[in-house]
C-alpha cells in the first residue's frame, strides 16, 4: 500500500489541493482532503510537497520508442520497448501505430501487440493502423509504394485474426467503394474505431462518412483537405459535425498554436492530443525503411521534428506531456482541459474511461507526479513506481 500526501491532485474532473491518495492492490482506494496524521518516516508515505499528481497520459498515436520502430521490427520486444520509452515521461497507456505497409507487416504487428496486450492490458490495449487505404494526394510522408485501395480478399484477411486488437483504423473513405466501406464495417471488431485521415474528401463526403460509422478524425489539419470558403473540406466537416472527435499534434510544427486554439474553441472536448512520435527519448537521428526515409531536424526554439527526403513532416520527437505543455504555454488552452485532452478523453474514446484516465476510487493507479512546469518527476504503474 502507498499513500501520496500533500498533493495537488487533478482527478480528471477537478483539482484538489493538500490532498492525499491511498493506493492498494494496484488500484486507487481513497482520495481525501481532510487533514490526517501520517508518519513521514513510513516508506509507503510519499510527500509530494504540493506537486501535481495526475492521471497517466493516454497516447492514441505513436510509432516508435527511443530506437525501435514497429513497422521495421513488428515483434513483442519492439512493442515493449515502445512502451518502456514513453512511460518514463508519463504515458502509461498507448496505441503503437504502424504507417502504410504490406498486409503481412500489418498482421505481424497486430500479433505482436496482441501478445503485449495480454501482458499489459491497460498499458497497451491495442494497435492503431494508420493506412494504407489513403488518398495518394494526401499521403504525406507515407510511401507511395504502399498507399492503395484494398486488394481482392485483403480486408477479409486483415480482420481474420486478432481483429479485436485494432483499436483505431485510419483511412480515407472517398477512395473506397461503398462495398469496401461496408465490408470494413461488417468485418471489424466492435473495439475498432474508424478514423478519417489522409483524405481529400469534400465536405459532403467527409460528413457522410462521419454519419456512417466514422467517429474520429486523425491529426486535424494535417494530411486532410483544408477549410476554404466555397469548399469547407474535411476540416470544415470536423468543425461542423456535432459529435466527431479529432486528434491533434501539439508539437509546434504540425499546426500553428493559433490553429490549435481555434480548434479547441470550436470543438472543446471533441479535441484530444496525440504525440505522433516517430522516436523519443532521445530522438533517433535518422531512419530508413525501404522508401520511408526520414531524418531528425533539431530546433533551438523547439523540440525538433522528423521530415522525409521530400521535406514533408513525417512525425514528432516528443511525448504526450510535451504536447500538454505546448498546448498550455503556446496555444493558451487551460491546463485542466489540456490534461483531460491527454488522459481522460482518450481513455473514454477507446472504451477504458471507467478504468484509467482519472484519479478516482476503483481506477487503476497509473499516476504521474509532475512539478508546476510540467516536468515529470515520477511515474507509477498499478501503484508501483517505475521512474
Amino acid at each position: 500500500m502507498n499513500q501520496f500526501v500533500n498533493a495537488t491532485v487533478f482527478t480528471g474532473e477537478e483539482w484538489l489541493t493538500n490532498a492525499s491518495v491511498r493506493i492498494d492492490n494496484g488500484r486507487i482506494q481513497e482520495i481525501s482532503t481532510a487533514e490526517t496524521f501520517v508518519d513521514s518516516s513510513d516508506p509507503a508515505v510519499i510527500d509530494l510537497n504540493g506537486d501535481y499528481l495526475l492521471p497517466g497520459f493516454v497516447d492514441l498515436q505513436l510509432y516508435g520508442g527511443s530506437d525501435l520502430f514497429l513497422n521495421d521490427q513488428p515483434t513483442p520486444e519492439t512493442v515493449r520497448h515502445i512502451y518502456d520509452s514513453h512511460v518514463r515521461n508519463g504515458t502509461t497507456t498507448l496505441l503503437p501505430t504502424i504507417h502504410s505497409t504490406s498486409l503481412a507487416i500489418m498482421q505481424q504487428s497486430m500479433a505482436a501487440v496482441q501478445v503485449v496486450r495480454n501482458e499489459n492490458p491497460f498499458g497497451v490495449p491495442g494497435i492503431h493502423i494508420e493506412g494504407p487505404y489513403f488518398n495518394p494526394i494526401k499521403r504525406g510522408a507515407h510511401s507511395m509504394a504502399y498507399v492503395r485501395t484494398p486488394a481482392e480478399g485483403e480486408l477479409e484477411a486483415l480482420f481474420s485474426t486478432n481483429a479485436d486488437v485494432i483499436r483505431i483504423l485510419t483511412l480515407a473513405p472517398e477512395i473506397l467503394t461503398p462495398e469496401q466501406f461496408n465490408t470494413i464495417k461488417r468485418l471489424k471488431h466492435t473495439n475498432t474505431l474508424l478514423s478519417l485521415g489522409h483524405s481529400n474528401a469534400t465536405f459532403q463526403q467527409a460528413t457522410a462518412a462521419f454519419n456512417d460509422g466514422m467517429p474520429l478524425a486523425t491529426h486535424l489539419y494535417n494530411a486532410m483537405r483544408g477549410y476554404e470558403s466555397r469548399e469547407p473540406g474535411v476540416v470544415g466537416a470536423v468543425f461542423d459535425h456535432p459529435s466527431v472527435r479529432a486528434s491533434i499534434i501539439a508539437d509546434s510544427y504540425h499546426c500553428s498554436p493559433i490553429a490549435i486554439r481555434i480548434a479547441y474553441r470550436l470543438l472543446g472536448e471533441r479535441l484530444f492530443l496525440i504525440s505522433d512520435a516517430l522516436f523519443a527519448n532521445p530522438p533517433r537521428p535518422a531512419f530508413d525503411l525501404e522508401q520511408f526515409i526520414v531524418h531528425y531536424e533539431p530546433d533551438t526554439n523547439g523540440p525538433g521534428r522528423y521530415v522525409n527526403n521530400e521535406g514533408n513532416l513525417a512525425g514528432s520527437s516528443i511525448t504526450l506531456i510535451d504536447c500538454v505543455r505546448i498546448a498550455v504555454e503556446q496555444a493558451g488552452i487551460p491546463l485542466t482541459n489540456a490534461l483531460r485532452m491527454s488522459s481522460t478523453i482518450p481513455a473514454e474514446i477507446i472504451g477504458l474511461g471507467n478504468q484509467i484516465g482519472k484519479i478516482k476510487p476503483g481506477y487503476v493507479a497509473n499516476l504521474v507526479v509532475a512539478d508546476k512546469a510540467l516536468t515529470t518527476k515520477g511515474v507509477w504503474i498499478s501503484g508501483e513506481k517505475l521512474v
